[in-house]
């Protein structure tokens, strides 16, 4: 019986075999590096507001400190969203005039909350508590980046599962003193590898900070 296939439909047969698994690997590694990147994780993003506030006028230029607006950040996991009468105790006098600002007295005379848009937006099923982290001396600046000079709030860091275990498990190179928690622009006072293991040991910050079950619930 005569060949039905040329001798090069061996060597055609094994480079579809090997140029298939090279594809799938190579789709599999793309989709890997973007939802890693930016463009997933929305890092660097400035989202429009209702109204634009700025945190580097208010925090940088003014020395208004976080806890003013977010009241809760050191009692309950949510760091809390101002209520309108908040941005109100001060602008009740100051620029009263600003067209800006039109929207948040109307806000304070009907009632009718201002409608932020989230920045820092976890999924549904990661628990996350602020006021454990600032009490064991995890800086805003950590999380949040350097506030004091965004005229626009952005996520400064990706905030995905292995940026934030980069801090559980390696948390004497995170944690700073407690006076400094709300500091922007810190430096440690001294090396930080002196520093950290101390303040640990200090805060008591051992255990299975890594378990599955300290954030998913």
């Amino acid at each position: 019986m005569a060949q039905l296939f040329p001798r090069s439909a061996n060597t055609m047969a094994r480079l579809s075999i090997f140029g298939g698994l090279f594809t799938v690997l190579l789709l599999f590694g793309l989709g890997f590096m973007l939802t890693r990147s930016p463009v997933a994780t929305r890092e660097g993003d400035q989202r429009v507001q209702p109204v634009q506030f700025s945190h580097k006028h208010h925090v940088g230029d003014i020395g208004i400190d976080c806890r003013y607006c977010h009241t809760s950040v050191e009692d309950s996991a949510s760091a809390g969203i101002p209520p309108t009468s908040t941005c109100m105790n001060c602008h009740s006098q100051l620029f009263t005039n600003s067209v800006e600002l039109e929207k948040v007295v109307n806000s304070w005379e009907t009632g009718e909350p201002l409608e932020w848009v989230r920045v820092h937006d976890l999924a549904d099923y990661v628990y996350f508590n602020h006021s454990i982290h600032v009490r064991n001396g995890i800086g805003c600046e950590s999380c949040h980046g350097r506030v004091d000079e965004m005229p626009l709030m952005m996520k400064a860091e990706p905030l995905t599962m292995e940026w934030c275990l980069e801090c559980h498990r390696n948390p004497e190179n995170f944690v700073r003193p407690l006076e400094e928690v709300y500091s922007f622009g810190y430096h440690p006072p001294i090396d930080q590898s002196v520093l950290g293991p101390q303040l640990v040991e200090s805060y008591n910050i051992r255990g299975n900070l890594d378990d599955c079950a300290v954030c998913h619930r």
